[in-house]
C-alpha cells in the first residue's frame, strides 16, 4: 500500500510540473504588457470594418503581403499591408519613432497586438509599440522569434 501512495504521489507531481511547464512556456511566448481587453483574430478585424468601430484593441496574425513606403509625416511609420487568416488585408502602421524596425519581407509571418482604426479601406492598425507616457499597455509585433515595442 505504501508503495502504491509513492506511486501515486510521483504520478501526481509529474502531472504538476508538466502543466507548470506548459503554463510558464504560453506565458514566455506571449509579449508581456499587452493591452487589457485585446480581441483576437481576423473575425474581430471582420467585425469591427462591419460596423465601422475604431479604437478596438486587436491581436492578429498573417502574412506580409506587401511593404510600403514610410509616411515621414510628423512621426514615421514603416507601413506594411498583413494578409489575415481569412484572406482579408490590413493596413499596419508600426511607428518606428517610438520602436525599433521590424526587419520584414513580403511572404514574412507576424503576429502583432495593436489598435484598429476604421476606414473605407479595411482600416488601420496603429499603437504596435509601447506608450512613451506609460499611460497603456501599449501593442507589439512579434517577428521571427523577436518583439518589437
Amino acid at each position: 500500500m505504501d508503495r502504491m501512495n509513492r506511486r501515486t504521489g510521483r504520478r501526481a507531481l509529474l502531472v504538476g510540473l508538466v502543466l507548470t511547464v506548459l503554463a510558464v512556456a504560453r506565458w514566455v511566448d506571449a509579449p508581456a504588457g499587452a493591452p487589457e481587453g485585446s480581441e483576437t483574430g481576423a473575425a474581430v478585424v471582420a467585425e469591427a470594418f462591419e460596423n465601422r468601430r475604431s479604437g478596438v484593441w486587436v491581436e492578429v496574425a498573417g502574412e506580409v503581403d506587401r511593404r510600403l513606403a514610410d509616411d515621414n509625416r510628423g512621426d514615421r511609420h514603416q507601413r506594411f499591408v498583413l494578409r489575415l487568416e481569412d484572406g482579408a488585408t490590413l493596413l499596419v502602421a508600426h511607428n518606428i519613432d517610438l520602436a525599433e524596425r521590424v526587419p520584414l519581407a513580403e511572404g514574412d509571418r507576424v503576429r502583432l497586438r495593436g489598435r484598429y482604426e476604421w476606414n473605407e479601406r479595411g482600416g488601420v492598425v496603429h499603437w504596435t509599440h509601447h506608450d512613451p507616457d506609460g499611460g497603456s499597455a501599449g501593442g507589439w509585433i512579434v517577428h521571427a522569434g523577436e518583439t518589437y515595442r
